[in-house]
């Protein structure tokens, strides 16, 4: 299924969780996305060990399901005990690529550079390339979260990007996980900025690129959020791994 430009894109990323017996959620995930594949597109990203399964059942039920990975090495091979590069993500089945999670650049100590050489290799391998940012919340109190975002943006993203291979997704750090969110007067801030930017480096392309919102987003806020100006989609963590909740988030983008 090809992704549509500006279309409503909710991707779940079920970070370190699941077993071969989560793809009872993926099945549900799977019957209940019939009903929004008019209106949204969606992706689910699980750990690397179900990607190959999860690919394979979507591609069985010619599901518009896509299945992504949630990090990539940037080489094609070579001496990287534990990585997987973007071509194995391909080779699996997979269709896209979380980079530049907060957890990544906080925990990998990844820089923009190092999220910038993924996201390159995402495109190689023919990927979706989802690239993260996002101010934590002493850059937002300092009033420096644009700057950060910003520096993120320029520092983070290939030359050559397009609607086609490029998704941005804003998740600000503070709200990962801790069930606190932006106001949508934030939200709509931040996106246009962000769109602002996206427009200056890569003119009328800047137009079509999808910006995600993540950052604790749950069927009780999705409808709100959503419908923010420039939030075309959502980037859902733990709501993700119940098909219930994360399809009533997708649900709310029609």
């Amino acid at each position: 299924m090809a992704l549509r430009l500006r279309r409503p894109l909710v991707a779940g990323n079920w970070k370190m969780n699941g077993l071969r017996a989560s793809a009872v959620e993926l099945a549900d995930i799977i019957d209940g996305a019939r009903n929004l594949a008019s209106t949204v597109d969606l992706i689910v990203c699980p750990p690397a060990t179900l990607i190959a399964q999860f690919a394979a059942h979507a591609l069985s039920l010619h599901s518009p399901v896509l299945i992504g990975g949630q990090d990539c090495h940037a080489q094609v091979s070579g001496a990287f005990t534990g990585d997987i590069s973007a071509e194995m993500l391909k080779d699996a089945g997979a269709a896209a690529v979380i980079v530049g999670h907060s957890e990544r650049r906080t925990y990998h100590k990844e820089t923009d550079a190092d999220v910038r050489a993924k996201a390159a290799a995402a495109w190689r391998a023919g990927l979706l390339a989802i690239v993260c940012v996002g101010e934590t919340r002493a850059e937002r109190e300092g009033g420096r979260a644009r700057a950060v975002v910003e520096r993120q943006l320029d520092g983070s993203l290939p030359d050559g990007a397009a609607p086609e291979t490029l998704v941005v997704a804003y998740e600000p750090v503070w709200a990962i996980g801790t069930g606190l969110t932006p106001t949508p007067a934030d939200v709509a801030e931040m996106h246009g900025s962000i769109r602002a930017r996206l427009s200056s480096r890569l003119g009328d392309m800047g137009q079509a690129i999808r910006i995600l919102y993540g950052g604790s987003v749950k069927p009780a806020n999705a409808n709100e959020l959503l419908r923010v100006a420039d939030v075309d989609g959502a980037l859902v963590g733990g709501a993700s791994l119940k098909a219930d909740e994360f399809l009533a988030i997708a649900a709310a983008c029609r």
